[in-house]
């Protein structure tokens, strides 16, 4: 059994009710239930785990398979929100749904080089663990309560996809989608667009998806739509999001049979926060390499303590094209101690003036977390080619960037492991690009047919995506 490393910040279970504070300080306390429904706190933070709970050292034995792990890590921020077996039920939904028996199998390439498969879901990504679950304990919440909810989501294809099938039909959520116009994969926009479910409106925004994101943020805010019904978001602002995807590294760990370095495809860094809060929880690991592309804001923030905005630039590497990740905001909060205040100046800070240099101590912090690197397109094609020619493994874009800067890491320390985020057929063009051949769709991309497609484009401002919404949320 792999043993587990206990911090000094971690403290035991909580026995009942989980409690989540604000990045910011000035929301009240809330429990699961509260942050599942709201998604954002009231005061413009994002919720975290008033303390972190401690992992089971059961949770990692080998051969424990997916379903287990998740019963040990997810109860202690549940707590007793949720009607009883509501997280179990869950559970039971979300492995049905996938295509492998071990759920997220490790797989590996070559000496102390290993892959995380997350991609054998209902939307062949990552995003479809969580989404399942959340989408499952939504669902629960608001049978228990007799209430609705309209639930909001900017996407830069995987997060919009998943969402779309795990709520569609949903009687008691509308969502709605926002989606940067024409910079997603075809894939990615028509696993969004041919599923025509009358509870889901499909926005594609003329802009990027820092756009959507802020379009987002600025709509959870409008005391004014709120008026017409609760609203919530199922991006990975949402704390339930992000405690869906901690199962998987526990699971890695398992299979490896011991401690990793983790390399993680990141865009709004919710991915690699859920590694971060699987080793704040114990889980023992060697380290977390957020991996970006040229989209470097956050490479440039951890490796220069410049923390800029600058447009998103398009790659093929689409789900990460994210100059404004919303999730260094958690970091920024873990780093400073946990200091609101702190983490609410450099938020206001990034927001008005679109630059913050941090201090000498909070970057020390924050590189002690993660470390990043940035690959750039040319390193990306050529990954590809080398994973087919090498391993004879087809990859898609993002995975690619996982695995050049996991080739970059010196392995003496230990293994690494890489996260494989999506089936390479939702990128089947740029794939081909390199190739000079399609990937085999997944099956589930294969079911789509020619399906008629469905959505609404509106332009990059506040009030166009108000005026959308508030007429879909009547």
């Amino acid at each position: 059994m792999t043993q587990v490393r206990r911090a000094d910040t971690v403290r035991p279970m909580l026995p009942d009710s989980a409690h989540y504070l604000s990045t910011r300080g000035q929301a009240p306390r809330a429990d699961f239930a509260e942050a599942l429904m709201r998604g954002m706190a009231p005061d413009g933070g994002l919720y975290m785990p008033e303390a972190w709970p401690t992992l089971p050292a059961r949770g990692i034995e080998a051969g424990a398979d997916y379903k287990a792990i998740g019963l040990d890590v997810l109860p202690a921020f549940v707590g007793d929100a949720l009607p009883t077996g509501a997280l179990e039920r869950a559970l039971d939904a979300l492995v049905a749904g996938f295509g492998h028996p071990a759920v997220t199998p490790l797989v590996q390439l070559e000496d102390g080089l290993f892959l995380l498969e997350l991609f054998h879901g209902p939307t062949a990504a990552f995003k479809d663990l969580a989404m399942q679950l959340v989408a499952a304990l939504a669902d629960e919440a608001l049978q228990a309560s007799g209430k609705r909810l309209t639930l909001l989501t900017a996407t830069s294809g995987d997060t919009g996809a998943a969402a779309v099938r795990a709520f569609a039909g949903k009687d008691r959520i509308r969502l709605v989608v926002l989606h940067p116009l024409d910079r997603v994969s075809a894939v990615q926009r028509r696993q969004m667009t041919t599923v025509g479910a009358d509870n889901v409106l499909n926005l594609a925004v003329r802009g990027d998806f820092d756009d959507c994101q802020r379009l987002v943020k600025g709509l959870l805010g409008d005391e004014s739509l709120r008026e017409q019904g609760r609203l919530s978001s199922v991006n990975s602002i949402n704390w339930a999001r992000l405690a869906g995807q901690i199962p998987y590294y526990v699971s890695a760990v398992a299979q490896l049979g011991g401690p990793a370095t983790f390399v993680v495809p990141t865009g709004n860094f919710g991915d690699a926060f859920a590694g971060v809060a699987a080793r704040r929880m114990g889980l023992e690991m060697h380290g977390i390499v957020a991996a970006v592309n040229q989209n470097d804001a956050l490479a440039r923030a951890i490796n220069d303590g410049l923390y800029s905005r600058r447009p998103a630039v398009e790659s093929g590497s689409v789900s990460m094209d994210v100059q404004a990740p919303s999730n260094f905001e958690r970091l920024v909060f873990e780093a400073s101690g946990r200091d609101a205040e702190r983490t609410r100046c450099v938020f206001e800070t990034f927001a008005r003036d679109g630059a913050v240099v941090f201090d000498p101590d909070l970057l020390a912090a924050l590189r002690a977390q993660v470390s990043a690197v940035s690959v750039d397109e040319t390193e990306t094609r050529a990954e590809i080619a080398h994973a087919h020619e090498r391993w004879g493994r087809v990859v898609c874009p993002h995975t690619a960037v996982a695995l050049a800067a996991a080739r970059r890491h010196d392995r003496k320390e230990g293994p690494v492991i890489a996260l494989s985020t999506a089936h390479a057929s939702k990128f089947g063009g740029f794939v081909s690009e390199v190739l000079g051949f399609e990937p085999e769709p997944a099956p589930v991309i294969q079911a789509l047919g020619d399906r008629p497609e469905r959505l609404t484009i509106i332009e990059n401002s506040h009030d166009a995506a108000l005026l959308a919404v508030r007429a879909f949320a009547a």
